[in-house]
């Protein structure tokens, strides 16, 4: 049995001297791990960097048993950014949150054309902000959904307006930019501030409860910014 379809590469292992084991998120079948051949030749190396667009023929012999990969480049983004190092290390974590988050073969449209979406917000002036959004809009497609709006309260802190969110434990402040849509303060903190309240989100409440290691790539996305 084999299909074709076109994708995004979201992981990478070595299986052998020659052949990996790769993670596609496919247009039409989502996200299948297989292996390729001849992976570490010098025609086919170049072409496996994370988040790079593929075209792949896939075959397999029953739906329990690893299936393997030909591949062809459809689009090569990652070396647009090799001199660009929180862009290059932004798509490693996105890549990895598709992985993880994401079930095995089984397809969403929204998910696919989530990440087509990811390299265009890449050429946005704002980009660090809207990364943040996208991050929130795909754990709303995984029924995590997180309305700053619906429940952030706000109060004036030596005259300006500050918007914070309430637990029974805690107080915390969230940038403006998660409630008024022309806030314009983008400086690093706020981006960080961002990142790290996204990034609480989705420990507490997705990667925790089902035994998920908080991903590296993330992690070292977040150090550019400190």
């Amino acid at each position: 049995m084999n299909w074709d379809d076109i994708g995004y590469l979201v992981s990478k292992n070595r299986y052998n001297e020659n052949s990996i084991i790769a993670q596609i998120y496919t247009k039409n079948h989502g996200k299948y791990s297989g292996i390729i051949f001849g992976a570490t030749s010098k025609k086919i190396k170049n072409y496996l960097q994370i988040g790079n667009e593929l075209f792949v023929n896939y075959n397999y012999k029953s739906e329990n048993r690893l299936g393997y990969f030909k591949i062809e480049i459809s689009k090569a983004y990652a070396p647009n950014y090799f001199e660009n190092k929180k862009k290059l290390f932004c798509i490693s974590s996105a890549m990895n949150l598709i992985k993880l988050l994401t079930a095995e073969s089984q397809s969403n449209d929204k998910i696919y054309e989530l990440i087509c979406d990811f390299y265009i917000l890449l050429q946005d002036s704002n980009w660090v902000k809207e990364y943040i959004f996208w991050e929130l809009k795909l754990l709303g497609f995984l029924g995590y959904h997180l309305e700053f709006e619906k429940i952030a309260e706000s109060e004036i802190i030596n005259k300006e307006k500050k918007y914070f969110v309430r637990s029974s434990t805690e107080k915390k402040y969230i940038p403006n930019y998660f409630i008024e849509t022309k806030e314009n303060n983008y400086d690093k903190t706020n981006l960080l501030s961002g990142l790290n309240l996204v990034g609480d989100f989705l420990d507490k409440n997705v990667l925790k409860p089902n035994n998920i290691n908080y991903p590296i790539s993330r992690l070292q996305f977040l150090d550019l910014f400190k």
